[in-house]
């Protein structure tokens, strides 16, 4: 027994500071040696847009972003976010989450084209649903990622096993022991900024199109040109969606095709038009309220009434309007969804003239409408049909863009393949493949294209109807519209970014100008906002009561070596007391057992 010779010694070691020690070193060593995270990745995300238009907010307004990630349906409380596929997300759900959830991150489909007609329909009804208010909590969009869709699946697997076992056993410790077995996400977003742009501004860019064979000076420095008619070709390019992505630009494409192929025809001196082209081609479109547009409008066409009041306030006489640009304007032309995508099986290809004022017999608008019939049943039977809707200026937001020209009392009207304004796929983010989008887009340029030609180029003083115009079939052969040529302006940036658009503008057109748009700083039109993209942290962790059940088992741990060591000289003595020696177990007892054995053997 010479091991606890000093037993007592030990006791004081025990009993002084070194239960202390182990208070305070074990959880130390226990947080430096686990790893509470057992995976992480990192993916590049967008912010839905956020701008401002008349006063009134649009998109997310909110960035910050630290949550445990659930499902659809396992999220409770504003401490969750919502991770879940785009196309698995209801209207309903979306509302909810709004109002409720903290967050929602949401993974974007791998290809729309191969999508289901009625897919396709839930995604512009629900993008259309989340572009229509304010959001305040943080919502991001990531591209289709294999790594991310796994965490999804992941998370969505989890609570369906969940749901399994709690369908076969609903007791409450097994669910306590399934929520400490489980694993988690925590869902981080770092470098995302909600601030406002104060470098916000749109870019306008205009080019004409004039004769070359009246391009020369009278003895008053009068351009011979300023004395044509024009016609305006108005379009815009969009930049933005439901998050910082370019959609497809067919409407800007299409400009630039007719921009392309009048050039070539008005450099011809044998065809020389009696009209002047004007290509307008302004960045923002129906989410901004056309207000590129309106800054045109603004600079280039004013309004100035000589009204005369009587006493009681009401108007005797008026006066014409003046033109700042001194143009006589035919009509302006407005290109606003010419191929519409996402149709799904829609199979009826038709063309919409929408108007806010019907037309008169003979006029240039009814001309036009005459000619772009005629074109839609010669080019594979397409329907040009026309549609009036008046404008409400007690509406936030205007309808069309020719409405903008309208309200300047130009006569203006907007080719569409779509029917209503509100129709959902009028400002979406995605698309059907491109080899759909181009085949629509050749189809309905040509029809535009051939219009147009029939009016610049046919004799429109004969009761309304060109000569020969039936029969006249301008871009065919060498000046035939293929594919490949609207291709060519298809992905088109803003002027902003690169010098793409001016530089096509100067190629085709004369007298080229760029200016920008920019917001009031007391009362502005719009303002756009920054973080539009953001770096998205995924973290595979054990869920909190995780941490509430270690920490209970640490505790009692600790509690259990406290009282061992505080109580250690008495479970030594009891440990001794057991291990004292008994009388059967001494040599002179053993002794003699042995030798009444022997004798009795005697």
């Amino acid at each position: 027994m010479a091991i606890f010779e000093d037993a007592d010694n030990f006791a004081d070691i025990f009993r002084g500071g070194l239960p202390y020690y182990l208070l305070l070193a074990l959880p130390i060593m226990i947080i430096c040696s686990a790893n509470p995270v057992l995976a992480s990745s990192e993916f590049t995300v967008q912010r839905m847009s956020q701008f401002d238009v008349n006063g009134v907010s649009y998109g997310c307004r909110a960035s910050a972003l630290s949550l445990e990630a659930k499902s659809l349906y396992t999220w409770s409380t504003s401490r969750h976010c919502v991770v879940a596929k785009f196309q698995d997300v209801t209207i309903d759900q979306f509302k909810e989450i709004r109002q409720k959830a903290g967050g929602l991150v949401l993974l974007l489909p791998q290809n729309v084209s191969t999508m289901s007609s009625e897919d396709k329909e839930h995604l512009n009804l629900l993008e259309q649903a989340m572009m229509t208010q304010s959001i305040s909590v943080p919502v991001y969009f990531s591209q289709y990622n294999t790594e991310l869709e796994k965490i999804v699946n992941d998370i969505s697997r989890n609570t369906a096993s969940a749901n399994k076992k709690n369908s076969r056993d609903n007791s409450a410790l097994n669910e306590v022991f399934n929520s400490i077995s489980a694993n988690g996400y925590q869902i981080i977003v770092t470098g995302a900024s909600h601030a406002n742009n104060k470098n916000s501004k749109i870019p306008i860019v205009q080019g004409e199109l004039a004769p070359a064979a009246k391009l020369n000076k009278v003895n008053n420095n009068e351009d011979l040109n300023s004395k044509l008619p024009l016609i305006i070709v108005a379009g815009h390019l969009n930049t933005f969606g439901i998050y910082n992505e370019y959609p497809t630009n067919v409407d800007a494409a299409v400009l630039m095709t007719l921009a392309d192929l009048f050039s070539k025809l008005h450099n011809t001196a044998n065809a020389a038009p009696k009209y002047r082209l004007l290509f307008l081609l302004s960045e923002s479109g129906p989410l901004l309220n056309f207000q590129g547009a309106k800054k045109w409008l603004d600079e280039n066409v004013q309004l100035q009434f000589d009204d005369i009041f009587s006493i009681t306030g009401t108007i005797i006489s008026r006066g014409k309007h003046s033109d700042i640009i001194e143009e006589n304007v035919d009509f302006v032309l407005c290109l606003d969804s010419v191929t519409q995508t996402l149709n799904g099986d829609n199979g009826d290809q038709q063309l919409y003239m929408h108007v806010s004022k019907p037309p008169k017999e003979n006029t240039p608008m009814n001309v036009f409408f005459k000619h772009l019939k005629k074109a839609g049943q010669k080019y594979q039977n397409i329907t040009v049909e026309g549609v009036h809707k008046k404008i409400n200026l007690a509406d936030q937001q205007l309808a069309w863009q020719h409405e903008r020209f309208s309200i300047k009392r130009l006569s203006a009207f907007t080719l569409s393949a779509i029917k209503t304004p509100k129709h959902p796929t009028r400002t979406t983010i995605f698309s059907d493949s491109e080899e759909e989008v181009l085949e629509r887009a050749q189809l309905n340029t040509k029809i535009i294209a051939e219009a147009l030609a029939r009016y610049v180029y046919g004799d429109n003083t004969n009761n309304g109807a060109a000569v020969d115009s039936d029969e006249l079939e301008v871009f065919a052969g060498a000046m035939q519209i293929t594919p490949k040529l609207i291709k060519s302006y298809l992905n088109l940036k803003s002027a902003l970014q690169n010098n793409d658009l001016k530089n096509a503008f100067e190629k085709y057109l004369k007298n080229v100008k760029l200016i920008y748009d920019k917001p009031d700083a007391r009362e502005p039109d719009f303002m756009f906002y920054e973080g539009a993209y953001a770096n998205l942290n995924v973290y595979r962790v054990k869920p909190a009561v995780f941490d509430l059940f270690l920490t209970i088992l640490i505790c009692a741990y600790l509690f259990s070596v406290y009282f061992v060591i505080q109580y250690f000289p008495a479970m030594y003595q009891v440990f001794c007391k057991l291990s004292v020696k008994s009388p059967e177990s001494s040599p002179t007892h053993y002794n003699n057992v042995e030798r009444n054995n022997k004798s009795k053997s005697n």
